[in-house]
């Protein structure tokens, strides 16, 4: 299954150069990154891909959508944040809405990220790390469907909520009724499969 999270990116990247493109002639605030799928405040990026009975999602977003934040928490504040953001993380089912009817149930989540104490793992994200000190949070889960026929739909509105500064979503689908990629926002949080 990762490997299929791992080909999505490059079976999407129509649709993410067309984004890419209506991005740029649309809004002219660069954070200097320049490339492809670049860190910018107010949009997270997921991935979902359903094979047989498992589904996978991954999230990443810029820690300011999700604590408020970047830099590392050292006040009782910002350290606050940061766990209960964590919490909120630990529960996918209650943050990504899925079908009752598809039975899914949590096998596996993992977090990363600098806030949570994660080191980055190769040289080019230390760097990356230290030149343009934005931090990331990086969510991957695992869930198995009993009936994953059931699974028609994947609500987003509890993320927008828990998460408000999280104003659109760059996702991409692939399902056995094909691969897509869509924008989801506050007042279209409800994706089909």
């Amino acid at each position: 299954m990762r490997r299929l999270l791992v080909a999505l990116p490059f079976a999407l990247l129509p649709f993410a150069v067309q984004a890419q493109e209506a991005h740029d002639h649309a809004h002219e605030h660069d954070h200097a990154h320049g490339s492809l799928g670049a860190h910018e405040h107010g949009v997270a990026r997921l991935n979902a891909a359903l094979e047989d009975d498992t589904l996978e999602i991954e999230l990443e977003s810029p820690a300011m959508n999700l604590v408020g934040f970047e830099h590392a928490a050292t006040s009782a504040a910002d350290k606050a944040k940061v766990a209960s953001a964590r919490k909120s993380l630990e529960q996918p089912l209650t943050l990504l809405q899925l079908p009752a009817a598809a039975q899914c149930k949590v096998s596996e989540v993992e977090l990363e990220s600098p806030l949570f104490g994660d080191k980055p793992d190769t040289k080019a994200e230390k760097a990356e790390e230290h030149d343009h000190e934005h931090s990331e949070i990086h969510a991957h889960y695992h869930f198995t469907c009993a009936q994953p026929a059931a699974l028609k739909h994947l609500d987003l509105t509890q993320l927008f909520k828990t998460f408000p500064a999280t104003q659109k979503i760059q996702v991409q689908l692939i399902s056995p009724n094909g691969q897509q990629g869509v924008e989801a926002t506050p007042t279209q949080s409800v994706l089909k499969f």
